[in-house]
Order: structure tokens, then sequence, then C-alpha cells
């Protein structure tokens, strides 16, 4: 699905000046301990982002990648429930609020209502420059946002909602308290959106979410065309996919490199309290094209795990699927 035209751009407007008030060793400084505890065991006594210079390293070094990740998994949810949009939306430990930026640009555009959003975040310096990014912005339910300081744990409180989205967040989290901020998701949501880092633990936790949800009453609109138990084998592999993130002339000052451009691997998992339209399939690796053939490795409903075979012979289906991407829906695989 297309973008709001504007969204990402003001988004990268937005975060364009911030670096300026780092210098640059204390930048970089600040990037490397948050990729320590990005990649690491985070504490789970005390925010991520202690002060502005956290906040600041973050929003360039984390924010675009988050944002085209759960764009990904709304547009999934898009896609399986074209006909609904959320009026209000909480952002569970949203931080600087990039999951906030995705929710305006999947449904404020055509002059739909702007969706109503709380951010919550225990870290009061990433609820400041969310608040500051968003009044600077033109995106209206971006501009009338409620940044509310909150603790993400066990007592945690969600006034009822449209749509939850908790991007990132479960790892930082002892493991009682991810069971109870997804029990609380489930209970004041009617669509609930975990997007967490594409690795194997990562992968798990969203499994783990996926089950209470499912336990809870909800279905699963994505990524799985089923709400049955994930056919992977534990220990054997892991579901992840992949977003294209723009980087831009800061992000690159940032991160490092000199490519336009980097992947964001991530897990996720969507469910609904209302009727979906699941996948059929969806494609769960890049696919792979060969002389005259593509491989297309799938999940599906009937057959779990699956990998079909398109060759040339097939004419628009073999045109179809040297087009298409990880992570897209795929008609089921004839019997």
């Amino acid at each position: 699905m297309s973008d709001t035209p504007s969204t990402t751009d003001a988004l990268r407007a937005a975060l364009a000046g911030l670096i300026d008030e780092l210098p640059p060793t204390r930048a970089a400084q600040a990037v490397d301990r948050l990729i320590a505890s990005y990649r690491g065991q985070t504490p789970t006594d005390a925010p991520v982002l202690r002060d502005r210079a956290d906040v600041l390293a973050y929003a360039a070094y984390r924010m675009p990648a988050t944002y085209e990740a759960v764009r990904a998994a709304l547009d999934a949810l898009r896609d399986a429930a074209p006909d609904w949009a959320p009026a209000t939306h909480t952002d569970v430990g949203g931080g600087t609020g990039a999951a906030s930026w995705a929710v305006a640009g999947a449904w404020g555009s055509g002059g739909a209502a702007p969706v109503a959003t709380t951010v919550l975040d225990w870290a009061e310096p990433a609820l400041a420059l969310g608040r500051e990014l968003a009044a600077g912005s033109d995106v209206p339910g971006l501009r009338t946002a409620r940044w509310q300081r909150s603790r993400i744990s066990a007592a945690l409180h969600i006034e009822s909602t449209d749509l939850v989205t908790v991007s990132y967040v479960l790892k930082e989290l002892t493991e009682d308290d991810r069971a109870a901020v997804v029990a609380e998701a489930a209970r004041a949501a009617r669509a609930v959106v975990i997007v967490e880092p594409g690795t194997p633990d990562g992968y798990q936790r969203i499994i783990a979410a996926r089950d209470r949800l499912v336990a809870a009453g909800f279905t699963v609109a994505a990524p799985c065309p089923h709400s049955d138990a994930c056919p992977i084998a534990p220990g054997t592999d892991w579901c992840h996919f992949s977003a294209r993130v723009s980087r831009s002339s800061l992000h690159r000052r940032i991160k490092g490199g000199s490519l336009a451009w980097e992947d964001e691997k991530f897990s996720y998992v969507v469910a609904t309290r209302f009727p979906v339209r699941p996948a059929a399939a969806r494609i769960t690796r890049r696919p792979q094209i060969r002389k005259g053939l593509v491989l297309l490795d799938l999940c599906t409903a009937a057959d779990g795990l699956d990998r079909v075979t398109v060759t040339k012979r097939q004419g628009a289906t073999y045109k179809a699927a040297r087009a298409a991407d990880w992570g897209e829906e795929w008609p089921a695989p004839e019997a």
C-alpha cells in the first residue's frame, strides 16, 4: 500500500536537525551504547533512553527503521481488513513515536479523520522529543497526540482503544511483564500489532505473544494465514521479514557506511477481534530466481510450510513470481 506522501518525508525532515545538537563524538558514543543494549541483554529496571543525548541518538539510529517495520505490519493489517480503520490508537512503549508516525501514514490520507493517538512510555526524555517532533510536523494526528508517562510493566493500564501497537518493547521487559503487557493490550484493544527484531529470540517473543492473543480470543490477521500453531519446529528456524529503509545523509552519518538504504529485519504479529481475511499464503523468504523458474518458500493455511516452483511455462504466474517480494501474500498452492 502506498504511504501518505507527506508522512515519510515529514519524519525525515523532523529528524534532519536533531544530531546538530550533539557533538559527533558524543553522538557516536550514544549510538554505540544503544546498539549494545539493542543486541544484548537490556536491563529491565530502568529505561534504556536515559537523557536527551540518548534520545537524540536513538531517534537518528532507530526511528526510520522502526517506522518502516511497523508500517509493513500495518499494511498487512490493511490488506486483511481493508474496510477497517482505527479511530483511536495507543502506542505502548512508543518512545519518540515511530509507530505513531506509521499509524498516521497508514490511515491519515484521503480526507479521513486523523487517528487519535496516545503514546505511553516510561522515559520522559523520549516523550519530550517525540512531542517536539510531532508538534513540528504538519501531520494532524501527530500534532494532537497525547504523550503520557507510564511504566511499561505488569502495572500498565491501557484505556479502551481500537488499535494498540507494541514495537521493539518486549525485549526490554521481564517475562512476567511481557505476558502482562500483551494481556492488557488484548483486554483494551480491537486490534493489536506487535513488532520485534527479526532474530531467533525476537521471533520467540512474537510467538509467545501470538499464543496469548489467540488464547484471549483474537484472530491472527498477519503474517500467518491461520491462527493455528506456527508450523516451524522450535529451534529449527524463525519467521521474520525485511523492510527497506531509506537512509538520509543524517542516518549515514550516525550509523556509518555509504549506502543510501539498509534492510531492517523484523518479526511481527497482527491480531484482531473483528473479521479479517488473512493471506491464503505468505512468502516467508526472499524468492529465489533461477533460469526459467522461481522458488517460493510459503506458509500456507492448509499445508503449513511449503516450497513451490513456478516455471516460465506458467506465463502470468511466473511473471508475478519474479515480481513477488519477501513478506507478500501469494495465492494458495493448488492441491
